[in-house]
């Protein structure tokens, strides 16, 4: 029986999401790769990052959006999986605006991280 739990997420692009672990300052890897659970169980995943346990958290795409693939019982991060995806997902979401907005013309003028954790951006396009 596998340990693996697969958790669906809104994220659809692979270049965001890296970005987004990167911004955070998540160590990732480039897949494919192996992820790691429990009894020397694997998973194929798009992008891993490995834990000091050993126990491995990967995103792997299911066909429509990539998901978050681990083995919970050996979670070993310093917040829980539901604020960890949160922040993966908020971030996500930021790339995602800059990307769109960038390929429209638009430049970021202002970027604020506010008090209860929610982004503001604020852009511009100048036009001729």
């Amino acid at each position: 029986m596998s340990h693996f739990s697969q958790i669906k997420t809104q994220i659809r692009n692979l270049p965001s999401l890296q970005t987004a672990l990167t911004d955070l300052g998540i160590d990732w890897q480039p897949g494919p790769q192996e992820v790691h659970g429990y009894r020397g169980q694997t998973r194929t995943a798009d992008v891993a990052i490995a834990q000091a346990n050993g126990y491995d958290i990967g995103f792997s795409w299911n066909g429509s959006e990539y998901e978050l693939v681990a083995d919970l019982q050996f979670w070993n991060q310093p917040i829980p999986v539901e604020l960890f995806l949160s922040k993966i997902t908020q971030r996500y979401a930021v790339q995602t605006v800059l990307t769109e907005t960038a390929q429209q013309g638009f430049q970021v003028s202002e970027q604020q991280q506010n008090v209860d954790g929610s982004i503001r951006l604020v852009l511009q396009r100048w036009s001729a």
